[in-house]
């Protein structure tokens, strides 16, 4: 089955360095060989000889070059990418300011430990996240290099500064790979499983997905989260952890009303609210943070992945009486806030300063619904296109049930992958077919992936 794509006249992908046409790379879907090619397979062979049968793998290609939207592979085809590395390269997987920027700074030296000697660029990069974090407060950052690691060290923060021991959670969530994080995570396979026994003082309070909400309002859910934190104790937590748009989980984005009301419950019992931004922040969603769209701040606010688009960085930044409540020592890490890392933000940041970049994400969103939506009313197994931004979602699912599809998600995914672009699927049920395109793609290339997906859920639905 074929469908007539959507006459309306967009707004172009504004207008800047990274998505006009300043590439290396052609930006355009190319196939030499099927996928993957004879090299990859090849080299595939190679790691399965040589690399732990833990690590998962989404498409088994190897890749040679990247630019903007492209991922080159070592058999010459060019895929569209509409993953970023999970949200990592916004600003495409070969970023010439980042390049730049952590070139220079090798020369110079590439560790110290900021623990043992100082250097201006960790200052510099905590300066930024304090300026541009929500909130009208004094802040203090720390730095440390992965996403899990910043959620820990926010636990252990909210921790020291309450003096409480128990961490609120929600369905669906996802928060790292840790012993902790795994805990807190909602997903058990391949998350959790086999890994136990977790640690104990998190407590899982329901979500509000407004899809599978089984006809519950804000408000009921609410009273659930608040149901829960009476229970067990409103005086013995010390911290509530969400993200604002739940990312394994499915992409979902919350109800109108439930973050400003955790906001609200957090203050009620003076529980530390900690917002995990590790993938939806630093421009995802078309703003810097996705809990602006509600106009919600935390108390802690954290950040990886897009931070320094692909060099290993995370940050925790908050309320400088929190930032401040543990002892001298007891925040760090070896490689925290390494040297070529805070470069490669600062240069992240500087491509932020003229609004392009989130004025692309905006369109991304704009095109991208108008592609995907009519899929809802024009298939009988896709329940919702969801997101904002460049961060968006297809759930499969029956119509009238809304028994998930995993296994259309799946085929829908492998059909794109041997048509040249990249996507990836998540959610608790792994129905969900999620788009995280860099934020400087070009639209006809955007445009180009967007219809081979479409047209494999129409040929597959």
């Amino acid at each position: 089955m074929t469908e007539t794509l959507p006459s309306a006249v967009l707004s172009p992908l504004a207008s800047n360095p990274a998505a006009d046409g300043a590439h290396r790379l052609p930006q355009s879907r190319h196939l030499a060989t099927q996928i993957p090619g004879p090299r990859s397979r090849e080299l595939h062979a190679q790691r399965l000889a040589e690399v732990s049968d833990g690590f998962g793998i989404t498409l088994p290609v190897f890749v040679q070059r990247a630019d903007g939207g492209i991922i080159e592979d070592v058999d010459g085809n060019r895929l569209i990418d509409l993953a970023s590395g999970i949200a990592v390269t916004s600003l495409g997987a070969a970023n010439q300011r980042v390049a730049q920027r952590v070139a220079q700074q090798l020369e110079k030296f590439t560790h110290t430990c900021f623990m043992v000697s100082e250097y201006e660029s960790f200052t510099r990069v905590c300066a930024w996240l304090n300026r541009n974090t929500p909130g009208d407060f004094a802040k203090r950052t720390a730095l440390f290099s992965t996403g899990a690691e910043a959620v820990e060290n926010a636990v252990k923060i909210a921790r020291a500064a309450t003096g409480r021991p128990n961490i609120l959670v929600f369905d669906e969530a996802y928060h790292g790979r840790s012993l902790l994080t795994m805990g807190m995570t909602s997903k058990v396979n391949p998350y959790k499983l086999n890994f136990g026994p977790l640690p104990e003082h998190i407590v899982r309070a329901a979500s509000a997905n407004p899809l599978r909400s089984q006809g519950r309002d804000v408000h009921e859910l609410l009273a659930l989260v608040e149901q829960q934190i009476v229970e067990h104790g409103a005086r013995s937590f010390a911290a509530m952890v969400i993200e604002p748009i739940q990312g394994e989980g499915g992409f979902i984005v919350p109800m109108p009303g439930f973050l400003p009301g955790l906001r609200a419950l957090a203050d009620k019992y003076g529980i530390v609210l900690v917002l995990d931004e590790i993938q939806t922040g630093i421009g995802r969603t078309g703003k810097l943070f996705a809990a602006e769209h509600e106009d919600v701040v935390g108390d802690l606010v954290l950040t990886a992945k897009a931070l320094a688009n692909g060099v290993p960085l995370s940050a925790v930044t908050g309320r400088a009486e929190l930032m401040n409540a543990p002892h001298a020592g007891g925040l760090g890490g070896t490689y925290a806030g390494n040297p070529l890392a805070c470069e490669a933000a600062l240069a992240v940041f500087e491509q932020f300063e003229d609004g392009s970049v989130l004025r692309n994400a905006q369109r991304i969103e704009e095109l991208t619904r108008q592609m995907l939506e009519p899929l809802v009313d024009s298939t009988g197994s896709v329940a919702q296109v969801r997101g904002r931004g460049a961060m968006l979602a297809v759930e499969f699912a029956d119509r009238d049930t809304l028994a998930p599809r995993p296994e259309l998600a799946a085929a829908v995914s492998q059909a794109c992958h041997a048509a040249g672009v990249l996507t990836l699927t998540c959610g608790t049920y792994g129905n969900v077919l999620r788009l995280l395109p860099p934020l400087v793609i070009g639209q006809e290339l955007l445009r180009d992936g967007l219809q081979v997906l479409r047209q494999a859920v129409l040929d597959l639905a």
